[in-house]
């Protein structure tokens, strides 16, 4: 077998160790943590801004499509090739360019693993904030292109709250500077419409964030319930008391017995559902706050409140809930991960519905949420050998997006939209809305040759999709197809809930 000419073309522009070709190795660039599709054509892996203009030169030249990919821990498809093409994979563009402590930033090439850059600067006393639940793996550049969230996110934001600049390489190959190192540039704001286009406008190769101070105290509570509904309103009157904490997570007793068994973290395993809640800032003011917590979490038929006493305990605690995911794939073959956005407000209600819809396909869904800013991640766990199963797993999961919709939320918090939804786009956007971003997008990427068919609808009645699984302990993963039924299309909602 012998290497294309656009193989041989990639090779000679950045080296031939640079460049991937063969089937056995292009098999690892066919899907993400969800979603798969088919091989690309070729993988790249630059090392510098100029290699990548020279792949987009050439992808340019031919009308080859470009994906770029981080480390493919995302949720949706986003690093999937849809029409075959390139991946570009920044793995090895993974330098910390610049640490400036006394501006509190830091330039960093898209590659760095997200929880690397925290380490290199924790020395200092301080850490970059976002911290969605893979960032021992995930890369800064690929939370770029997703806006990721995490655990955090209710007290400090999403991805977008903490990127101040960006280096891009345009579709012709053109490097644009957008953002500074300070806030409030004038002009358009082209930083934040990158950070979450899912590399449909462009090639992100440095990233300037903002870093942020450690807190002099932080206090993590265990609130534990017999009742879901108990710990649901729990989070609706701490947000009536006006109480914003750093961290506000649920799990009800379909995870937290799966992470126990699998983490030992100190869950209790008889109890329906737990609230894991976090408090940071001055220690006196953060003492006052958890206690006030405390009272509220009792009101609310907390049968107990327990306090991390030391940095093991709290350790422990979160150990727990960012391995939740790979927890269940201990107890179920496959699971489907949904990642949804409601009112807060709203929880017991929509609670009630996933539990609903559980019995009325006869599934098991196991909850697990970033229950103060209302995503939802609900797990339907099935069988991927039973096809009758997969379809109705298609169907919960579609009724259960399409009422978060219906509540003035949105189709996904923090997993962005992909391959995976993007044909539900026009449940929380009107054609006018829709049209916009289209035009928008064909100014950036008049070709459409950056990672093409996501995002936007394509505007056929039925989509694929393509449900990632995971089998027994989440070490191997296998694939299985749906079809959407164009009914998830219909528009039931006309707000576009922000996590």
């Amino acid at each position: 077998m012998h290497p294309s000419p656009l193989v041989r073309e990639l090779e000679r522009r950045v080296g031939r160790e640079a460049v991937l070709w063969r089937p056995e190795d292009l098999m690892l660039y066919e899907y993400d943590a969800l979603s798969s599709r088919r091989a690309p054509d070729a993988v790249v892996f630059p090392t510098s801004t100029e290699h990548v203009v020279e792949i987009m030169r050439l992808a340019n030249r031919e009308r080859v499509p470009v994906v770029g990919r981080g480390a493919g821990t995302s949720l949706s498809g986003g690093p999937v090739v849809a029409e075959g093409g390139i991946v570009v994979s920044f793995a090895r563009m993974k330098k910390i360019l610049e640490i400036d402590i006394e501006n509190q930033r830091a330039r960093v090439q898209p590659g760095v693993v997200n929880l690397d850059l925290s380490l290199a600067v924790a020395d200092a006393g301080y850490y970059y904030a976002p911290d969605p639940s893979s960032q021992k793996a995930c890369t800064i550049g690929g939370n770029v292109a997703e806006n990721s969230g995490g655990p955090h996110t209710l007290a400090y934001g999403v991805t977008s709250q903490h990127v101040l600049g960006l280096e891009v390489v345009l579709a012709g190959g053109e490097v644009i500077h957008t953002g500074a190192s300070f806030w409030d540039r004038p002009g358009y704001d082209l930083t934040g419409f990158l950070v979450g286009s899912e590399g449909t406008l462009g090639l992100v190769t440095e990233i300037t964030v903002r870093l942020m101070r450690r807190p002099e105290a932080v206090k993590t509570l265990l609130a534990i319930y017999n009742q879901v509904g108990d710990a649901t309103r729990t989070v609706a009157m701490l947000t009536a008391h006006g109480i914003t904490p750093a961290a506000l997570e649920m799990m009800d007793g379909v995870t937290l017995r799966a992470v126990e068994a699998a983490t030992g973290a100190g869950y209790p395993t008889d109890s329906a559902a737990v609230l894991l809640i976090e408090v940071e800032g001055l220690r006196e003011a953060v003492d006052e706050q958890a206690d006030i917590i405390e009272q509220v979490c009792r009101r609310n038929q907390a049968r107990e409140v327990l306090r991390a006493r030391t940095e093991e305990a709290r350790a422990r605690l979160w150990r727990g809930r960012k391995n939740a995911f790979g927890a269940l794939g201990r107890i179920s073959p496959s699971y489907y991960v949904q990642d949804g956005v409601i009112p807060r407000t709203r929880l017991p209600e929509m609670l009630d519905d996933i539990e609903r819809v559980a019995q009325r396909y006869g599934l098991l869904i196991g909850n697990i949420f970033h229950a103060g800013d209302g995503n939802l991640h609900p797990l339907i766990l099935f069988d991927s050998r039973d096809p009758a199963e997969c379809e109705r797993v298609v169907e919960a999961a579609s009724e259960i997006i399409a009422k978060c919709a219906e509540m003035g939320g949105s189709i996904t918090g923090e997993h962005g939209v992909g391959l995976e939804k993007n044909e539900l786009m026009p449940l929380i956007f009107s054609p006018d809305d829709l049209e916009m971003m289209r035009r928008l997008k064909a100014a950036w990427n008049p070709d459409g040759l950056l990672n093409p068919g996501k995002v936007l609808p394509s505007g056929k009645m039925c989509g694929e999709l393509r449900i990632q699984v995971s089998m027994g302990s989440g070490a191997s993963t296998s694939a299985v197809n749906g079809r959407l039924p164009s009914r998830r299309r219909e528009r039931v909602g006309s707000g576009g809930g922000l996590p």
